[in-house]
């Protein structure tokens, strides 16, 4: 059996949002996941995070990971790193833009694209009006890494703010 790890963003992914439900079906399910919750994710600090992350992804070895928002920024580090073993599927939802300039977001800003994201499969899933990635940068960003992408149609930023709490389409790709 696969085993998920959600990698929550900034404010973390609380239920009713969409990374919560999902990691309720797949316990209902009796899948394997973790939903890591990364500390001080309202002012979070990327060397804590990438320590984190490193220590766990050692220990529960996921075959899939799904990042939510500046989670995908947190992986693009790792990646640049090389500091990781390959997954086989890497969900990149909802990225903000690799300059983001949110001041309490500071220390994971600016990233560049890795050139290996460590998975043999991945999808990038962005939104016609994310308010944190345009769609024209949603498009640059998807030359720069060459990898397919989902375009929801006003899906905002893919949260719960915009929608997003039962996400049966994802749970149907897993």
């Amino acid at each position: 059996m696969k085993k998920v790890l959600l990698l929550h963003g900034w404010g973390g992914s609380d239920f009713p949002h969409w990374q919560s439900w999902l990691a309720c079906e797949l316990v209902k399910n009796y899948r394997t996941v973790s939903f890591l919750k990364l500390s001080n994710y309202d002012f979070p600090d990327l060397g804590m995070w990438k320590q984190e992350l490193k220590e766990h992804l050692e220990d529960f070895r996921p075959d899939i990971v799904i990042c939510h928002s500046l989670a995908n920024i947190l992986w693009f580090h790792l990646c640049l790193e090389d500091a990781m073993a390959d997954v086989e599927k890497l969900y990149l939802v909802a990225p903000p833009r690799l300059d983001c300039e949110i001041e309490e977001l500071k220390t994971f800003f600016p990233v560049s694209v890795p050139k290996d994201l460590h998975a043999k499969e991945i999808l990038l899933i962005t939104s016609t009006n994310d308010p944190y990635l345009s769609a024209k940068e949603a498009n640059e960003l998807q030359t720069l890494l060459n990898v397919p992408m989902k375009v929801i149609l006003n899906g905002g930023h893919i949260n719960t703010d915009s929608g997003f709490g039962e996400w049966n389409w994802m749970l149907e790709s897993l």
